[in-house]
């Protein structure tokens, strides 16, 4: 079976756990929470969840409920993060709050953080692992936070940040739910602070790696294949690796045409999509790939103690957010 066949399985099992909790009066209000979820996402957070727990030989229905915990959060972000940066579109369809609304996409943001914390309460381990749990999920959440306030800090500086302070942002903004998915895992599992450590470990390299991954997208990759708008980050200013790379690497007129589009809400599509062209002409590519590379090594590394299929399926993984196509 292959890499994205693995995810599409394990989804549908999340999904239909997500749906028996995502039910509710006042309907509409539910109907919101669960928007993006019936319509799209590859369930990886809960994926890495799951496997985590398998790789120290714990049972996948000890880490469902953290599993849908920890997707609930991610779908809480993107509820309040496409408010912020106005985004129409995500998985295809329109986001929460050009469907319904902003004031109920906030409320629909807000259940679905206060639901996981709920849903990893209502699992059977032992009060010290769900304290565990608890405790975890709410530093992540905390880290989020703070790193989504870095994003918006470096958009609306005129400085150029450095790239070791864009790896500290995406730390915390992406990678915190990779970190504490695999955590959360194998706190499912185990009481040993030296797996919980190296799963940690595992997952929040991934995440660098995977947000990397998802920067170049973001810039270089084709909508009709990703189903996300591309040009946001430029439009917007955010100061995401491959356009910090751009800015840097972009001579005479192609600089000046880039600077023209970047955080220019009112650019032109025709405007706009010069400016990506010549990023995507400048040979970044190759040089981001590397360091996404970098830290999937990293993660890899945390991993070599382990051995059995949810080691494998966990570092194919790698290879699957690494090498993610534009």
């Amino acid at each position: 079976m292959n890499k994205t066949k693995q995810i599409e399985q394990n989804a549908k099992i999340v999904n239909k756990y997500l749906n028996s909790k995502l039910k509710g009066n006042p309907k509409k209000l539910y109907d919101a929470a669960g928007h993006l979820i019936v319509n799209g996402g590859k369930r990886l957070r809960p994926y890495m969840v799951i496997r985590s727990c398998q790789i120290l030989k714990g049972k996948v229905s000890n880490a469902m409920p953290a599993a849908s915990a920890v997707e609930m959060v991610h779908n809480f972000t993107l509820v309040h993060d496409d408010i912020m940066d106005n985004d129409e579109i995500r998985h295809g369809v329109p986001t929460v709050h050009k469907k319904f609304g902003v004031p109920i996409a906030i409320l629909a943001g807000d259940v679905l953080f206060s639901k996981a914390f709920q849903v990893v309460t209502d699992s059977k381990l032992s009060s010290n692992a769900t304290i565990q749990l608890v405790s975890r999920l709410a530093k992540a959440c905390v880290d989020v936070c703070e790193g989504q306030l870095l994003d918006v800090k470096m958009a609306e500086e005129r400085k150029i940040p450095s790239q070791a302070e864009y790896i500290t942002m995406i730390g915390k903004k992406t990678a915190a739910l990779f970190d504490v998915s695999c955590a959360m895992g194998a706190i499912c599992a185990t009481n040993k602070v030296k797996d919980i450590s190296n799963l940690s470990s595992f997952g929040r390299n991934l995440g660098i790696a995977f947000q990397i991954t998802d920067d170049l997208i973001g810039v270089m990759g084709d909508s009709k294949i990703t189903k996300k708008p591309v040009g946001n980050d430029l439009r917007e200013g955010k100061k995401s690796l491959p356009i910090l790379m751009a800015i840097k690497s972009a001579k005479g007129n192609e600089r000046k045409i880039i600077l023209k589009a970047f955080g220019n809400s009112k650019i032109s599509r025709n405007d706009l999509n010069k400016a990506l062209d010549i990023i995507r002409s400048l040979g970044i590519e190759e040089n981001i790939r590397k360091l996404a590379l970098k830290y999937a090594e990293k993660a890899e590394k945390s991993l070599e103690s382990y051995s059995g299929p949810a080691k494998t399926e966990l570092i194919s993984l790698l290879d699957f957010v690494v090498k993610r196509s534009v």
